[in-house]
């Protein structure tokens, strides 16, 4: 199964092809290389009308941008009542994952019932980045602890939330996840909801190695210790090729199932003007009882 974030009006997809896909974000367009796209495009999507910037992948790794028309170094896009900073990054980012305004629907309206039977919803971001799922938690009234290990992206999240109007409700750590959440064990912390959004491969701000295939599972493991007593949600995020939604929930289901729930686990993606969906990662979701 496939979501479909289908509530933007300032993000599509215009078109794909040929390894690219060609955006527009707010009045910018944008062509960045997505390993999804293995089909030709239809179109030279190089000379696209209105084309600012293209990110080209260098054979030694890495890329750059090449910029053909004057951009900003930075700009503003709205998802309904939320609001964040986009700008062309290394490794062909942006800031912002467009695709996760699924998630971003799904725990705000999980959140919004619980407040609504008067609970309060503490949640605990993960591999936060620059604060997509903090800010739309946030919003919908939980109260956020947001954690990642790179000072500059805690930085844009703090911006985010501010530009959508937060100005209390989120917490900004900067740590390696890992010593992060064993300190909160030890300190006897415990949240409602977890989310994270791990990467395939990285380094913690001391040098910590972090690979996926190793570290996800018992990861998860010692997350499930910061369950509250009426835990809400646990969400995984993933972009890791290969790692498939039935994965997330087998580990899900492995790690958490001393609590009564259901897992929900499928992909995540974004429409096109071309009438065809592109698979943009996957999520897995325990939702407990």
């Amino acid at each position: 199964m496939i979501r479909i974030a289908d509530g933007w009006k300032e993000y599509s997809i215009l078109a794909t092809g040929d390894g690219y896909k060609l955006e527009r974000w707010g009045g910018h367009i944008l062509l960045r290389p997505d390993p999804q796209v293995i089909w030709p495009a239809r179109r030279d999507l190089f000379a696209f009308p209105g084309l600012a910037a293209v990110y080209r992948r260098s054979e030694r790794g890495g890329g750059a941008w090449e910029y053909k028309q004057p951009l900003p170094q930075s700009w503003n896009i709205g998802y309904k009542n939320l609001t964040f900073r986009v700008m062309p990054m290394g490794f062909k980012h942006t800031g912002l994952f467009p695709e996760q305004a699924v998630n971003w629907e799904r725990m705000g309206a999980l959140v919004q019932a619980a407040r609504a039977q008067g609970r309060g919803v503490r949640v605990l971001n993960l591999f936060a980045y620059t604060g997509g799922a903090s800010v739309a938690l946030a919003k919908a009234g939980a109260e956020v602890t947001h954690v990642d290990a790179a000072k500059g992206m805690v930085e844009r999240a703090g911006e985010n939330a501010r530009l959508s109007g937060i100005q209390s409700g989120i917490r900004y750590i900067v740590d390696d996840c890992k010593k992060f959440v064993l300190r909160e064990l030890r300190r006897g912390n415990r949240y409602d909801a977890v989310v994270m959004d791990p990467p395939s491969y990285g380094r913690g701000p001391g040098g910590e190695l972090w690979k996926i295939e190793t570290e996800l599972y018992p990861f998860v493991q010692l997350c499930a210790g910061l369950m509250s007593d009426r835990p809400l949600f646990f969400l995984i995020n993933s972009y890791t090729t290969g790692l498939q939604p039935a994965v997330l929930s087998n580990i899900l289901t492995l790690c958490l199932s001393q609590k009564k729930g259901r897992v929900e686990a499928y992909e995540v993606g974004l429409p096109t003007e071309e009438g065809i969906p592109l698979p943009c990662g996957a999520g897995g979701m325990y939702l407990y009882e």
